[in-house]
């Protein structure tokens, strides 16, 4: 997390891109994307930190005795080798941690700003509506907006009846193709019914945010062919 976070505040300052998109992994992994600038910020401010830097720069003696008791206790824990490579790694950093914290407040600036755009993809599932509605809940509570939901592999419906209307006239079809069809038909509208239910709480939840439904396709995405078929249904190309 804090190499992406490094590595967007790189791209974020590149003159040559008008646009970053960060396509991020499952929604709790994204939460510790978007915490880590503050978790560094507040790592590099913390008395620990400093605590362990001291042999490194010098000024154990400035310690006081009970934090020398401490470092002594963890290297007792940990053994002596593990604590000394990890003071190797942060001795590696001396000297950097305000420019990380400059980078990180930038950072932390940049995911707050009204430019950034919050986009949720969910398919119309109910585990990963789940998992949608609680990384939207998260932004929430950081005051964050949601700017879109583009909902993926939605089941077309290809009538407004009822599905049980659609099976009723299906059974008076029964033996001919025609039934075969109505019985597909209801059975679309069935799928198709469960999936907006699903969905009906995370679409209020996002509100006003647009949703976009993008539908089940024939086949998987592989090509610049499909990917113009996926963009023509996000952006209203489609008939």
């Amino acid at each position: 997390e804090y190499m992406a976070m490094e590595k967007l505040y790189d791209l974020h300052a590149d003159e040559r891109f008008d646009l970053v998109v960060v396509d991020t992994p499952p929604s709790r992994n994204a939460l510790d994307f978007l915490e880590a600038p503050k978790r560094l910020t507040r790592f590099l401010d913390h008395r620990l930190y400093r605590v362990l830097m001291a042999p490194t720069r010098g000024v154990m003696r400035a310690v006081n005795v009970a934090a020398q008791a401490f470092v002594r206790s963890v290297s007792k824990v940990v053994g002596g080798e593990v604590f000394d490579d990890a003071i190797a790694f942060f001795q590696a950093f001396d000297g950097m941690e305000q420019g990380f914290k400059e980078r990180a407040q930038k950072v932390m600036t940049l995911i707050e700003s009204p430019a950034t755009g919050f986009v949720l993809v969910a398919s119309p599932r109910r585990d990963t509506v789940a998992e949608a509605r609680f990384f939207a809940d998260k932004l929430a509570e950081a005051n964050i907006a949601v700017s879109a939901l583009i909902v993926n592999r939605m089941h077309p419906r290809f009538s407004d009846a009822l599905p049980e209307a659609l099976s009723a006239h299906a059974d008076t079809l029964e033996g001919t193709d025609l039934g075969g069809l109505f019985r597909n038909l209801a059975d679309f509208a069935l799928v198709s019914g469960r999936e907006e239910e699903h969905l009906s709480g995370l679409t209020e939840q996002v509100e006003p945010a647009p949703v976009v439904r993008v539908p089940f396709l024939r086949s998987d995405v592989h090509d610049l062919d499909g990917l113009r078929l996926v963009a023509d249904h996000l952006f209203g190309r489609t008939a």
